[in-house]
């Protein structure tokens, strides 16, 4: 006979909120690629200089601002669907034009154009993001928000792997034109989803004056006990994770792996296994709690960067790249969902789209800037003490959850 708690969690994986997680991921992960993947294959295709589709990059620098609108969404009300539905569809509505929109611009006679539909695409995407971790927040209780997130990550996986993947594969066989539209048409379970889906409750209210939507999520936060030390995790949690990332594919041309080889194992057999990762942790979360999570799925990370060491000793192997690329990839997923999940408990729901955005902001300054060193570090130290390096530097983010405040709860 299953138990009461086995009950609540087969209740929870198949409920409502879970599926609207995984549709709204999805939605999320499918425009991100669009707009440099895709874009820059297209550009190319059609001649445009190179100095310009890299400069085409700067049209993704909504996805780091997005704080900067974010109470404008937090603050008012739009007079249907309520405060979290209404911005969405909006976002979501225009986003879908803003795809095929891109779609009709022409790359090599004018780039200035395609730069302006790109940065539409961005803009909207940005802003889809903002209110559905918003929502994600609002709709889910505390005790699910693990399960929650790991589906949300591995629907904006997915998403991202039809439009890159699938994008680039379609755009062999049918124009770039075409391809951009059938995206703007991959959008429309979200919008029916948006639709469909109940509004959030509003709890603890929400902010009444522009001023008190833009100056008091940063006042709450920065008042509570521990403020700065959870900021500093975020910054570390995943530090020895993302550096080891950004130098993998010139270590494994280094041991030998043929780009086949790679394409096969790293890319493809780790897609899955870090989807299975996020969804081990996210119901495992459902047991153990976020904090515990945290720590368990932060040494399983550490561990798996130092089977790059085992493997740089070792050399070329394909069975032993299979062995750390899935245990990396598998604790990677792990590790993700709870960080995710730790940033979204962590938001006051009177002020969800403003905080989070900020906090998913700082998430990505370790991505930029702890990876630019990383090709020098390799270089002067050589793979094996570079992997090691990257281990190390994991053990400040786990010794920050020693940190007892209340925010670790």
């Amino acid at each position: 006979m299953p138990t009461e708690k086995s009950k609540s969690l087969i209740l929870a994986i198949f409920s409502r909120r879970m599926l609207v997680a995984l549709i709204m991921g999805f939605a999320c992960g499918l425009p991100l690629l669009l707009t440099i993947t895709v874009l820059q294959a297209w550009m190319k295709e059609a001649g445009a200089d190179l100095t310009v589709i890299g400069m085409m990059a700067l049209v993704g620098l909504p996805y780091t601002v997005k704080f900067l609108w974010a109470p404008l969404l937090d603050r008012y009300t739009l007079p249907f669907l309520g405060r979290r539905r209404g911005w969405l569809v909006i976002a979501q509505l225009a986003l879908m034009f803003s795809i095929g929109g891109l779609g009709l611009t022409d790359p090599a006679n004018n780039p200035w154009m395609v730069a302006f539909a790109a940065f539409l695409v961005t803009f909207f995407s940005a802003s889809q993001d903002i209110v559905v971790d918003a929502y994600r927040r609002e709709d889910l209780p505390d005790e699910e928000l693990g399960l929650g997130s790991s589906l949300y990550v591995n629907g904006y996986r997915v998403g991202m792997l039809l439009a890159s993947g699938g994008g680039l594969i379609m755009a062999d066989h049918v124009s770039f034109a075409v391809v951009y539209l059938i995206m703007a048409a991959c959008l429309l379970p979200g919008v029916l989803t948006t639709l469909l889906t109940p509004e959030p409750p509003l709890l603890l209210g929400k902010p009444t004056t522009l001023r008190e939507a833009t100056i008091d999520p940063l006042v709450e936060y920065f008042t509570r006990p521990g403020a700065l030390w959870v900021l500093a995790f975020i910054l570390f949690y995943k530090i020895g994770d993302t550096m080891a990332s950004a130098m993998t594919i010139p270590f494994y041309l280094d041991m030998g792996f043929s780009k086949t080889e790679i394409g096969t194992v790293v890319k493809l057999f780790g897609f899955w296994a870090t989807i299975a990762g996020s969804l081990v942790g996210g119901v495992a979360m459902i047991r153990l709690g976020i904090k515990r999570s945290l720590w368990i799925f932060g040494i399983l990370q550490a561990l798996s960067t130092a089977g790059f060491v085992l493997l740089a000793r070792v050399g070329y192997s394909v069975p032993l790249l299979s062995g750390v690329i899935g245990f990396e990839n598998l604790s990677s997923g792990m590790g993700t969902t709870a960080y995710v999940a730790f940033m979204a408990s962590i938001t006051n729901k009177k002020f969800t789209a403003t905080q989070y955005a900020l906090l998913s902001s700082l998430m990505g300054i370790p991505r930029v800037l702890a990876s630019a060193p990383t090709g020098y570090l390799a270089k002067n130290m050589g793979w094996d003490y570079f992997f090691i390096a990257c281990t190390l530097i994991a053990i400040p983010g786990l010794l920050l959850l020693l940190k007892k405040t209340r925010d670790f709860q």
